[in-house]
């Protein structure tokens, strides 16, 4: 069987055969939740940013001197790229160090990488949006594309969970989405505090509220190891064709170009193969440990 996935992609703006950073400016800085922040990021040279594409789905790389590097999905509109959105959990050292800059703060780029979701395939399909907590940011962009082009597909259904209200990723975006009658959104929390009255559970429970049919229904799907397993059987269980369901997955990703060797996936790389593969590229290896 054979992926929608296209390999067209922009080029990364440092060049493929350079391992050279450009300098990022921080122009802003959002808090999503307790241990989450968007960074809002402008190219310092205006040539840089005025060639700078990208793909929805795909990753930089975010440099800090003296610290190091890491890969973080973009999760800004990709037909508006004067600047770039990262979403970033603030767990590491490197991302410790992007969140002391502050704005103002430079941080050196490299990318866009890998493949994105294959939107340009999905014309004329039913789209099931399938994120838990931070798998949201690198959906944002896809939504961003759907409902930009609403008239080119079918049903558009995001499906979003996390652990509890103020868990949740881009709310007040999330909030304009249930608004907006040209995709239905349903979200979900593990711990209904602060007075929820949505509902309660896995995000793969909301499977039950929504209509899928299979022969017209595309899935995108990014969240923890577990959901993206869960999630994407319980599809193909439902009948959606394997070369339809997408995964976007996350590994130690260190260089971007597939020469390191860190986040080898059976026979792929993260990094260039994906980090969006479709069921039928990976099933063989998925949800297998250690490969």
């Amino acid at each position: 069987m054979t992926s929608l996935i296209t390999e067209t992609r922009p080029a990364p703006v440092c060049g493929l055969d350079t391992w050279v950073p450009v300098a990022a400016e921080i122009v802003s800085i959002e808090e999503e939740n307790f241990n989450t922040l968007t960074f809002r990021m402008r190219f310092v040279d205006e040539i840089h940013r005025d060639n700078y594409r990208f793909l929805p789905g795909q990753f930089n790389m975010l440099y800090v001197p003296g610290v190091g590097e890491a890969a973080i999905s973009i999760s800004s509109d990709p037909e508006e790229t004067d600047t770039i959105d990262h979403t970033i959990r603030v767990v590491g050292s490197v991302t410790r160090a992007i969140q002391r800059l502050g704005v103002g703060g430079v941080v050196g780029l490299r990318g866009p990488f890998g493949r994105g979701w294959p939107l340009e395939a999905l014309r004329g399909q039913d789209v099931v949006i399938v994120a838990g907590g931070i798998g949201l940011a690198p959906m944002r962009p896809a939504i961003y594309s759907l409902l930009r082009h609403r008239e080119q597909f079918g049903r558009v259904m995001l499906l979003y969970g996390c652990r509890s209200p103020d868990d949740r990723v881009f709310a007040p975006q999330l909030d304009q989405w249930t608004d907006d009658e040209s995709i239905q959104v349903l979200v979900t929390v593990d711990n209904a505090t602060g007075g929820w009255v949505g509902p309660v559970g896995v995000v793969t429970n909301l499977l039950q509220r929504i209509r899928v049919n299979a022969q017209k229904t595309v899935v995108l799907v990014c969240g923890p190891p577990i959901l993206n397993r869960v999630a994407a059987w319980q599809f193909l269980q439902l009948h959606v064709k394997p070369e339809h369901v997408y995964v976007s997955l996350e590994r130690n990703m260190n260089c971007g170009f597939g020469r390191c060797g860190h986040c080898q996936y059976g026979r792929k790389f993260v990094c260039t193969d994906g980090p969006v593969f479709s069921f039928d590229e990976i099933g063989g290896v998925f949800g297998r440990k250690e490969i």
